[in-house]
C-alpha cells in the first residue's frame, strides 16, 4: 500500500499525543519519540472522538482492553459518523442501541492482531475483534476500510495506533439488515424479544423480513415491543416461528390502507394466519386486545405499524377451548358443555363459523337454577336451545370487544341485546336484573372460527 500523505501532522494536532523527546549527554542526538497515552486515553482527549467515548463507556471490558498493553489498531468514528448513524438507524440516542449490537459494531473497529501504521496499510482484508473481515482499500487516493474513509492517521499509542474514520463501520453480519423492516427493532433497545425470537426461529424467518415477500410488493411488519411480549405472557421466545409469521401481512399495507369496520371486525390475511383488525375512528386494535401505538416507519422492503401486545395465532375452535376449561384441573364450562350436548349442538361450534358466543361461566347457570348436568338433562331440548342460542351474535362476525358499541345486537334466536360498554353489561331479552356482566380478564378468547367473551349471568329470551 502507498503511505497515506499529508496526515501525519494532522493525525499530532487530532490526538494531541504528548511524547518524551530530549537531547542526550554525550550529544548524540534526540532521543526516540516515547508515546504516554494508550489508546483510551487517546480518544478521551481528542474532542472528535466524543461519542466514541460514550460508546466505549458502556463496556467496561473493551475500555480494559484497550487501555492495557497490546498492540491494536483502532478505526475510530469522529462524531459526525455517529450522527449519521444514529440518522441511518431511526434511532435518537447512541442509548437506544441494544447494548449487545452497538458492542459488536465497536468491535468491529478494532485490529487486534497487530498496530498497523499508515506506512503499512495495504490493500486486502483485515480480521476484526468481532471475528469479521473488513475489506481494506488503499491507493494515491487514500484509505477505505468497510466503506468508511481514514481521515486523519497515526495517532500512536502506548498499545497501538487510532486513525480517524469519517463513517462508523457496520459489519457485514448486520449491514443486510440496515434500512429494512427488521432494522427499527434490531437497533431498538425496546424491541430486544422480538429479536430474539427472530434469532431463535427457523433461518426463513429472518429471510422472509428482508425479502420483498412473496408477491415481491414488500412487507408489513406488526412489530411487538419488549412490554408486548410480556403482556401477552410470553417469556420463552424459543420456536416463536408461528407466532412471528402471524405478524407479517405480504403487501406494504400503510395505515391509511387498512380497512375501516363498523359492529365486527375486518379480516386480513397475514403469512400466519388471519388477523381482524377494529378501525373505527378510534385506536386500531388488532384481535380485540393489541393496540396498534405506532405507524407507517418505512423500511426498504415495506413498513413497520408498532403494537402493545404480541400476537397469538389462534389454534382451537370454540367447541375445543370449551372442552378444555371443562376437563381442566380447575374446571369452568361444565354446565355450558352439558347444555350444548342437551341441545343438540355439541359440534355446532367445531363448524367454520365465525361465531361470536358470550358464554355464561357455571356459576351463571347455578343462578339461573340448573345446578348440576342433570338439571340441564331434565329440561327440554328446545328450551335448553332456546336459551343458547341467545348467546350467539346472528351475524357471521369477529365481534371483539373493541367493536362493540352501546345499543341493540341480534343474536341468532332472532331477539336483541343491549349492550352498555360504560358498566360492562349485556342486558338480554326478558329483561332480567340485573344484567349479565362481561368478565374484564376473559374478553376476546380467540378461536378458530369466532371468538368468545365469558359472562356471569345466563342470558334469558323472552
Amino acid at each position: 500500500m502507498k503511505k497515506l500523505k499529508n496526515y501525519t501532522k494532522i493525525a499530532l494536532v487530532l490526538f494531541g499525543l504528548t511524547a518524551t523527546v530530549s537531547c542526550s549527554s554525550d550529544d548524540d542526538g534526540p532521543e526516540p519519540f516515547i508515546p504516554t497515552n494508550n489508546i483510551v486515553e487517546i480518544a478521551q482527549t481528542t474532542p472528535q472522538l466524543s461519542n466514541l467515548v460514550t460508546a466505549l463507556t458502556k463496556y467496561p471490558d473493551l475500555v480494559n482492553l484497550l487501555s492495557t498493553d497490546g498492540s491494536f489498531t483502532v478505526f475510530a468514528p469522529n462524531n459526525d459518523a455517529f450522527t449519521a448513524l444514529l440518522v441511518a438507524l431511526g434511532q435518537d440516542s447512541i442509548d437506544d442501541i441494544p447494548e449487545s449490537v452497538l458492542k459488536n459494531v465497536l468491535q468491529y473497529h478494532v485490529y487486534a492482531t497487530a498496530a498497523l501504521q499508515a506506512s503499512a496499510v495495504t490493500s486486502g482484508t483485515l480480521t476484526m475483534a468481532n471475528g469479521e473481515n473488513a475489506e481494506v482499500v488503499a491507493n494515491s487516493s487514500g484509505v477505505t476500510i468497510a466503506n468508511a474513509t481514514v481521515i486523519a492517521v497515526d495517532g500512536v499509542a502506548t498499545n497501538g495506533v487510532v486513525h480517524i474514520i469519517d463513517s462508523v463501520m457496520i459489519p457485514p453480519s448486520i449491514l443486510p439488515i440496515v434500512g429494512t423492516i427488521v432494522a427499527p427493532a434490531y437497533f431498538n433497545i425496546d424491541f430486544t424479544t422480538l429479536i430474539a425470537a427472530v434469532e431463535a426461529a427457523d433461518p426463513s424467518i429472518l429471510e422472509l423480513l428482508l425479502s420483498n415477500g412473496p408477491s415481491g410488493n414488500g412487507l408489513t411488519l406488526f412489530a411487538p415491543t419488549n412490554a408486548a411480549f410480556e403482556a401477552a405472557g410470553i417469556t420463552d421466545v424459543n420456536g416463536a416461528d408461528a407466532i412471528l409469521a402471524y405478524h407479517v401481512i405480504d403487501g406494504t399495507i400503510t395505515a391509511s390502507m387498512l380497512p375501516t369496520t363498523n359492529g365486527a371486525a375486518a379480516e386480513v390475511e397475514a403469512i400466519g394466519g388471519n388477523l381482524y383488525v377494529t378501525n373505527a375512528g378510534g385506536a386500531v386494535m388488532l384481535n380485540g386486545k393489541t393496540t396498534v401505538i405506532a405507524t407507517d416507519i418505512a423500511g426498504s422492503n415495506g413498513v413497520v405499524h408498532v403494537i402493545d401486545r404480541t400476537l397469538v395465532p389462534p389454534t382451537s375452535t370454540i367447541n375445543e377451548i370449551v372442552a378444555s376449561f371443562a376437563t381442566s384441573s380447575t374446571p369452568e364450562f361444565t354446565l355450558l358443555a352439558a347444555a350444548l350436548a342437551k341441545a343438540g349442538l355439541g359440534d355446532f361450534f367445531s363448524q367454520d363459523g365465525p361465531y361470536t358466543v358470550f358464554a355464561p361461566t357455571d356459576a351463571a347457570f347455578i343462578a339461573a337454577g340448573f345446578p348440576d348436568a342433570a338439571a340441564i338433562n331434565a329440561a327440554s331440548e328446545v328450551a335448553v336451545a332456546g336459551i343458547l342460542t341467545h348467546h350467539v351474535v346472528k351475524a357471521n362476525a369477529y365481534v371483539f370487544s373493541s367493536d362493540l358499541s352501546d345499543g341493540a345486537v341480534t343474536m341468532l334466536n332472532d331477539q336483541d341485546v343491549t349492550i352498555n360498554l360504560g358498566s360492562l353489561t349485556i342486558q338480554d331479552a326478558s329483561g332480567s336484573n340485573p344484567a349479565a356482566g362481561l368478565i374484564p380478564s376473559l374478553l376476546n378468547v380467540h378461536a378458530t372460527n369466532g371468538v368468545v367473551h365469558v359472562i356471569d349471568k345466563v342470558l334469558l329470551p323472552q
